[in-house]
Order: C-alpha cells, then sequence, then structure tokens
C-alpha cells in the first residue's frame, strides 16, 4: 500500500510527536508542514527532513493528500474548511470547532467533496482503552450500568507560558480535557443521547504563578468547573466532572466503569497504556489485567495514520469527523444545559468505533 502523503499546518510544541508517528505508521508519509510564521515553519521542516512554508503553498501542493491540522482552536474550523476547498482531506486537533456551527460546516464541506475529516483526542486507540472495550466486549463485568469520570486539576496558570486562552470561551476543563474523557467513554459505550450539566466560574480572576508571568491577572471568561450526566444512548448513565479549581489536590479515578458482574478501572485517557484493573463480583481484590493490544506508548497521530489507511482501503476511520463533532456537541450540551437549567438532547450521534483486532505489529493498523 502506497503511503498517503500528509502535510502539517501548525508548527507549535504538539507538532514534534506527529512528526515523529508520521515515520512510526505504515499508511502515511510526512512531506511538508506550515505555519503563519513561515520562518518557523522552514525551521521545524528543516529539524524533521520536510519541506517548510506557507499555508498556501501547502495547500497548493498536489502531492498532499491530507492536512493534519495543529493550530490553535480558534482556527481549527477556517483551517479544515481551506483544506478541504483545496481538495484535502483533513485530520484535526481537538477539539474539532470552536462552535457547533463550525464544526457542522466542516462535515458537510468534506460531505459535499467526497473528503474525510478525523479529530483528536486518538489515545482511545492506545493499548489501555483498547483493552477495556475488549474486556466489556468479552462480558467481563456483564452489562455496562454506569461510570464516573473526573478531570480535577488547579489550572494551568502556574506553569503554561501563555495561559489566558484557557479562561476565554471555547477554553476551560471541559474544552481543554474533555474531549479526552468524552472520547474514552464514547469507544466504550457508545453515543450519547442527552446531557445535563451545571457549570460556574469559582473564581472571576486567576493569578499567573510561573516564573515569566508571575503576578499576571487573567480575567476568566468561561465555566471553570463543571460537573455534567451523560446518559447513551445504550442505556448506561455517566458522571463528567471537570475542574480548574481544585487546589487542595484530589485522589478521585480518572474513569471507573460500572457492570453487572464487576467494575474496571480505566486508565488516564490522555495516555496511550494503562494500567487497566478489574474487580469483579465477589473478589475482594483488584486485579490488573495485561494489555491486551499494543500502541501503549505514546502514539498520538495514530487517529491520523488509521484515517490514512482507511482512505486507501475504503474502510471507515475510527476517529472521525462524526466523533469529533458528537464530542463538541455534548460539551455545549453540558453548558446549554447548565444556562437554560434544562436537559440537552444531542441533536448529533455517531458510530461507537471499530476496535482494532489483537496482534498487530506496532506498525499495523488492521490486518
Amino acid at each position: 500500500m502506497a503511503k498517503l502523503k500528509v502535510g502539517i499546518i501548525g508548527t507549535g510544541n504538539i507538532s514534534g510527536i506527529y512528526f515523529n508517528n508520521g515515520k512510526r505508521f505504515e499508511s502515511m508519509e510526512v512531506v511538508a508542514c506550515a505555519d503563519l510564521d513561515v520562518e518557523r515553519a522552514k525551521a521545524v521542516g528543516q529539524q524533521y527532513g520536510v519541506r517548510g512554508g506557507s499555508v498556501d503553498e501547502l495547500l497548493a501542493d498536489p502531492d498532499i493528500q491530507m492536512v493534519i491540522n495543529l493550530t490553535i482552536p480558534q482556527a481549527h474550523a477556517p483551517v479544515a474548511l481551506q483544506a478541504l476547498e483545496a481538495g484535502k482531506h483533513v485530520y484535526t486537533e481537538k477539539p474539532l470547532a470552536a462552535t457547533r456551527e463550525e464544526g457542522l460546516r466542516v462535515l458537510e464541506a468534506a460531505r459535499s467533496k467526497g473528503l474525510r475529516v478525523g479529530g483528536a483526542p486518538d489515545t482511545f486507540l492506545g493499548g489501555g482503552i483498547q483493552t477495556c472495550i475488549k474486556l466489556i466486549e468479552d462480558g467481563e463485568i456483564g452489562t455496562p450500568i454506569g461510570a464516573t469520570a473526573f478531570m480535577m486539576g488547579s489550572g494551568p496558570e502556574a506553569w503554561h507560558p501563555n495561559p489566558d486562552f484557557f479562561y476565554q470561551p471555547g477554553g476551560g476543563p471541559l474544552f481543554d480535557m474533555g474531549p479526552y474523557y468524552l472520547t474514552a467513554l464514547i469507544a466504550l459505550l457508545g453515543p450519547i443521547a442527552r446531557v445535563t450539566g451545571s457549570a460556574k466560574i469559582s473564581f472571576p480572576e486567576r493569578v499567573a504563578t510561573s516564573e515569566k508571568l508571575y503576578g499576571k491577572k487573567i480575567k476568566v471568561e468561561t465555566p471553570t468547573h463543571i460537573g455534567g450526566l451523560l446518559d447513551f444512548a445504550s442505556g448506561p448513565m455517566a458522571t463528567l466532572l471537570t475542574s480548574f479549581d481544585i487546589n487542595g489536590g484530589s485522589v478521585l479515578p480518572r474513569i471507573e466503569l460500572y457492570g453487572s458482574k464487576g467494575t474496571l478501572l480505566v486508565p488516564d485517557p490522555n495516555t496511550f497504556d494503562g494500567p487497566v484493573k478489574l474487580k469483579r463480583a465477589g473478589e475482594q481484590e483488584w486485579s490488573e489485567i495485561p494489555l491486551t493490544h499494543g500502541k501503549s506508548e505514546n502514539a498520538r497521530g495514530i487517529g491520523a495514520a488509521d484515517m490514512a489507511q482507511a482512505i486507501a482501503t475504503g474502510r471507515e476511520h475510527r476517529a472521525s469527523g462524526d466523533l469529533a463533532y458528537h464530542v463538541l456537541d455534548a460539551m455545549f450540551g453540558i453548558l446549554d444545559s447548565s444556562a437554560n437549567h434544562a436537559h440537552y438532547a444531542m441533536q448529533s450521534t455517531c458510530r461507537k468505533p471499530a476496535p482494532f483486532p489483537t496482534g498487530l505489529a506496532d506498525a499495523e493498523l488492521d490486518r
């Protein structure tokens, strides 16, 4: 199978793992990169042995078939639409777009042109969560009943070089980290039918404590402590809590999944590995389950590689645009529910992503 030629737009810190893993998988080859800062793109391109230049140059290249969009969240949809107009498939970092309306425009543009859209996060394709999916499908916890998911932290102003955007609309813990948790839950349990939420701004102003920004005041314009209830179409109900307001630490688990015959402790959905732990009904101790799938080291970019192979073979790709939009719809739905004091019936759905088969080599994405 010929490798799909890929260009990366956006050469910030996260781009490095995409360049590295672009060489890891058999389905794609990163051949160019671009950035608004053209000199930066040229320098990064030289570092990784690819062409670096402007966005217009990359999109005009007829050899590039797919764009990996690593721009800032507010630019995700505009850049995706520009790439689709140029005839390129698009894989976008999370979230898919800054608004539902933008997300729908991206999906509709792709459909109208016969192109594909995919979106991060792709951590659910790692060995940890894929092992959990297999345990559920093998009946190890019986019928899934519910789940709890927690992302509890103190916010990024203590370390991030530019924390302001985390506290603007489209930021906050739900939009920053929520996609990892929601995508994992959908991969485990299928699409969501209804959400209910409660959200608040606990501290209207934050103060940066990093060395370079020490003392800088940051106005908070988006909720920073958000609780959500998720009703899944398949029956289970989950509780999701995300917060930047926890200053004394937390010992809550990342994700626990409850079934009629046992409980599954799901690993951090922002990682690709374990541990995976299982406690069956009647057992006194947790058992750590060996991972049944590979890709447990940092495999960020595997969603794009899987999409590249799916384009070549005609099958569905796992980190799909519909999945990314469903997550976006759920996040806005939680905030809408809080603001409107009412449940939000999801206006979108998606397919539960197909699991990976076991026994694949590291570079393989299917048999």
